[in-house]
């Protein structure tokens, strides 16, 4: 068995429920203070204290109305609404720390190109090069129709839409101002250097850029960028495109072939597959004893929201189970919703999903697996599933806020640590990309293709 450092980010949303339907309603759960800024603050420094590499915040335009063809299942479970913006707090929760990074959801789909990367940038200045994108295009049909569409564009043609986005950004990010640009001569009153910062003339399929970025350089340039798309054309994208991807599903030999798909991929693309970091999705439920982690997660599925469940996986899969027999099989068809939240469960070699396994299964931990136990049962759990879906770290999702969390902080994280699986701890100042090793330093890797848009520095030969 591998001793690699097993790396966990928190996920997370800005919301009252996100992964675990209804048990915002428990006494000890503080999910309905999202709207304020303690509760985000809070907790992003028990994560640094507990060694997290980020905060990965997800994010959704539309409510979740497939199920029983009405948004009310999750408008009274608050099944992923209401939700807030992921972005708002994050300089408040980087003014409380000095390593966590934060991973931010945002659709490719449905704004500029142009505005998203300054307010990205100015993240990545604010928090001193914390920042990463997770780089989503959307599944929702209301978000669609809310934000000017008729329906959502389709499927595949979303990720044609993101390869270029993703072009309009790295010219952005790494082309439009050169490294020695800000001179910041206060005596000469020369804060840069005109002839060093450039227009992109940019003007393609879907987006016209011809100028020059607004911002200057932040000190990772390009956020790390993450992907979490496991369709085939999501696999595709992440392949050109992300250092780090987030992949779901229900077992860990289901997550496996996604991740051997995926460094394929990566490969085929010309990088390195070990180059790019595979966090899977799950939900870690630790109690100092078996029994008393049992017992609670018993407690939480039988006080979970089976409405709310179904609501999320409608609005995941673009498919209504709202009239169908508790133990009806599913059954695949293609949306142009999220392909692979419903191949997750239809193709599942192991076993056939009834629709009441289905909503007891999402109840708690959404798309993934629960572990329960103790912390040495949890953490011999997390190693066999890393050693079997050849992922590196997780995304680790709670059932209430903030104690499944505190749990692992408390519980678990110590034991990874006696057993060597912890990643190391960084000084202040290092940068997420730093962090995880991505790149070079803090500034992507050379053979990414976003650095393909860099300027050579002066008396330099350009890369072929």
């Amino acid at each position: 068995m591998s001793t690699a450092p097993l790396r966990l980010n928190a996920f997370a949303m800005a919301c009252v429920g996100h992964q675990a339907a209804g048990l915002w309603a428990r006494p000890e759960d503080r999910s309905a203070e999202y709207r304020t800024l303690r509760y985000w603050t809070d907790l992003a420094q028990l994560l640094e204290r507990g060694g997290f590499d980020a905060l990965f915040l997800a994010d959704v335009l539309g409510v979740y109305d497939v199920h029983g063809g009405s948004r009310d299942a999750a408008v009274r479970a608050a099944a992923q609404v209401p939700v807030n913006d992921p972005l708002m707090a994050v300089s408040a929760m980087a003014a409380v720390t000095e390593q966590l990074g934060f991973g931010l959801t945002v659709t490719t789909t449905y704004e500029q190109p142009y505005a998203l990367a300054r307010r990205l940038t100015t993240l990545d200045h604010l928090t001193g090069g914390r920042v990463a994108w997770n780089v989503v295009t959307g599944y929702l049909d209301s978000a669609a129709r809310n934000l000017g569409f008729d329906r959502q564009v389709p499927h595949d043609e979303r990720y044609d839409v993101a390869e270029e986005y993703l072009e309009v950004c790295y010219k952005l990010w790494e082309g439009s101002w050169e490294d020695s640009a800000v001179v910041r001569d206060a005596e000469r009153g020369v804060y840069a250097d005109p002839a060093k910062v450039h227009d992109i003339d940019h003007h393609g399929r879907w987006f016209d850029v011809p100028g020059a970025f607004l911002c200057e350089p932040s000190p990772q340039r390009t956020p790390v960028v993450f992907q979490a798309g496991s369709s085939p054309r999501g696999q595709e994208f992440a392949a050109r495109h992300a250092e780090c991807v987030f992949v779901i599903g229900p077992t860990a030999k289901h997550v496996r072939r996604t991740v051997d798909s995926l460094r394929e991929r990566v490969e085929r693309a010309g990088r390195d597959p070990r180059s790019v970091s595979v966090y899977a999705g799950l939900t870690a439920v630790v109690r100092p004893s078996d029994a008393e982690a049992t017992a609670l997660l018993a407690d939480y599925r039988a006080r979970a929201s089976r409405d709310g469940a179904l609501a999320l996986f409608g609005g995941w899969t673009g498919v209504d189970l709202a009239g169908l027999a508790p133990g009806e099989p599913l059954q695949h068809v293609t949306t142009d919703a999220n392909r692979s939240a419903l191949s997750s469960f239809t193709s599942d070699p192991d076993r056939t999903w009834t629709v009441d396994d289905l909503a007891r299964f999402v109840a708690v931990g959404g798309r993934g697996p629960v572990l329960a136990g103790s912390p040495a049962t949890v953490a011999d759990a997390l190693e066999e599933f890393a050693e079997v879906s050849g992922v590196d770290g997780f995304n680790l999702m709670y059932a209430t806020m903030p104690g499944t969390f505190a749990d692992v902080v408390d519980h678990l994280v110590p034991e990874l640590a006696r057993r060597g699986r912890t990643a190391p701890p960084v000084a202040p100042g290092t940068t997420l990309r730093e962090r995880l090793g991505s790149g070079e330093g803090a500034r992507l890797a050379a053979s990414h293709p976003g650095a393909a848009h860099r300027r050579p520095a002066a008396g330099a030969t350009a890369r072929a």
